[in-house]
């Protein structure tokens, strides 16, 4: 065998440099920075897509109020609830108590709505509800998300709230964290819109906290808020 024969001899193991470290290093740097940038819009979307349904329920609400009052002259109320019981006193349901549910349970009542999901929102003390609307099962405690305001009409201020969340019972102040620092609302023209929540809790509309009687909203008057149970 000549010399140029001879086949070439291996560089020793021992020797060897390690191959394409700074492209490992590079690449676990990267999936670490791309972790990191994703992880708050995955934290976020769950609290958009809860804000989203919230909306859209407050828009199938709106139709059955829409057809309420096309029937009874006004939303729900304390006035209406007799005459609801009067015209289907076969109902079984509990309209007295003074909570939104029992508002919204004269929907059912006479017959414009047989679905409780539109009245949830994931937000805090509320539950998927079961579906079941046989007497004394609709709208249970726990059921509804929505704060309600009783004894409105589409023929009065059209900008004023009708049905809302995320209410904190007993207060006019709002949960910022369902929905990142905002509230949801179904006005009396059928219109959805979402406000901002102040440091106190507020949803501020023009200025001021819309759900206060200094709101030029509601002509010095005092909404009457009704909670969920």
């Amino acid at each position: 065998m000549t010399e140029d024969e001879n086949p070439p001899t291996e560089e020793p193991i021992a020797e060897r440099k390690p191959l394409g470290w700074v492209f490992w290093v590079f690449l676990v740097v990267f999936i670490f920075m791309v972790a990191g940038l994703t992880a708050p819009m995955v934290i976020r979307c769950p609290k958009k897509a809860s804000q989203t349904q919230a909306t859209s329920n407050l828009r199938q609400i709106g139709f059955a109020l829409v057809e309420f009052e096309s029937e009874y002259g006004s939303y729900p109320g304390d006035d209406t609830t007799k005459t609801v019981s009067e015209a289907f006193p076969d109902h079984g349901l509990d309209l007295s108590s003074k909570s939104s549910n029992a508002l919204f349970r004269q929907l059912f009542a006479a017959g414009f709505t047989q679905s409780e999901q539109m009245f949830y929102a994931e937000v805090k003390g509320t539950k998927v509800p079961d579906g079941d609307i046989s007497p004394g099962q609709v709208l249970k405690q726990g059921e509804v998300a929505y704060g309600y305001i009783a004894g409105l009409s589409s023929a009065g201020n059209p900008a004023r709230p009708i049905a809302f969340c995320p209410i904190i019972p007993g207060t006019d102040r709002f949960d910022p964290k369902p929905f990142k620092g905002k509230a949801v609302f179904l006005r009396c023209d059928n219109s959805v819109a979402s406000l901002n929540i102040d440091e106190n809790g507020h949803a501020i509309s023009g200025g001021t906290n819309i759900l206060s009687p200094e709101n030029p909203i509601w002509d010095g008057a005092a909404p009457d808020i009704r909670y969920p149970e």
